[in-house]
């Protein structure tokens, strides 16, 4: 298990700090496929302990992850949900909120989708959206902004005296490499549809988003929930060192394993398998 950093702080992940710059700034040597592949799934392994662990004890846990608009969330979300039970590690991505779900109590459509015993929920953006979108491109009135730095951590203590674990990581990315990473989204066509109209005004407003994003972690950097920061120029090195930090923070416990013995097969008793002729066959690729 990782060594727990000091609460109350925004923090950069221990893991994360072994790849910064060294004492003469020289940026790390480029990480190895081979390296990255090895120690990616020595990591997705320790998922799985987890979500053993999870589901052996009834734990509740929440992993939210928020950041600039290519700042690699989605990359680092799919590597730990790669080899794990979608029905242990729930992913919770929600779309803008309907004309109904205006009127209710913000939190209220996050509430919804908080875990119960034996569940992950992850948070692909989260309640912060009111911190970051909604604030800047005005979706939000200033009162209503202005209520959530306020009593958002109110909020994340009641989660955490419930019971629930609390992880909140932010991405952070560049505005050199955000640009690079926009660039290769409009020439590269498996990319396209990456780039939305909010990417392009998130582009345009790399100032007005900074100052949200300050004010947010100043706000809502707690004891109790504090923020981890990733940076995430280097995708490969972000994933490792997200998932790396994600399991030093939780006490979890490997659950022991007894394999269990493969029954044989029942006898056919007659059956026979049909020749299919209706069924089309997919020709070999």
């Amino acid at each position: 298990m990782g060594k727990q950093s000091k609460k109350g702080h925004v923090k950069e992940s221990e893991v994360g700090t072994k790849d910064n710059p060294d004492k003469n700034n020289q940026a790390p040597t480029k990480l190895k496929k081979e390296d990255y592949e090895r120690e990616l799934f020595n990591l997705q392994t320790e998922l799985v302990k987890l979500q053993d662990w999870v589901k052996e004890t009834g734990a509740r846990i929440v992993v939210l992850f928020e950041g600039r608009d290519a700042a690699g969330k989605g990359g680092v979300i799919k590597r730990i949900t790669e080899r794990v039970s979608p029905r242990v590690f729930r992913l919770v991505a929600l779309p803008a909120p309907t004309e109904r779900e205006k009127t209710q109590i913000y939190w209220q459509r996050y509430i919804a989708h908080l875990p119960a015993a034996g569940e992950v929920v992850i948070f692909d953006r989260s309640w912060y959206n009111r911190a970051g979108v909604e604030h800047v491109m005005g979706f939000c009135s200033e009162q209503q902004y202005k209520d959530f730095l306020k009593y958002c951590p109110a909020f994340e203590n009641s989660v955490i005296s419930a019971g629930i674990v609390l992880l909140k990581y932010w991405l952070d990315v560049s505005e050199k490499e955000q640009h690079k990473r926009f660039l290769a989204r409009i020439e590269d066509p498996s990319k396209r549809w990456k780039l939305s109209p909010m990417d392009l005004e998130s582009h345009r407003r790399w100032y007005d988003f900074s100052r949200a994003r300050d004010a947010m972690l100043a706000a809502t950097d707690t004891a109790t929930a504090p923020w981890y920061i990733v940076p995430s120029d280097d995708k490969k090195r972000a994933r490792l060192n997200c998932i790396a930090d994600l399991l030093s923070r939780i006490p979890y416990q490997e659950v022991p394993y007894k394999p269990p013995k493969l029954p044989g097969r029942q006898k056919p008793k007659g059956y026979i398998e049909p020749t299919m002729k209706h069924q089309v066959v997919a020709p070999r690729y």
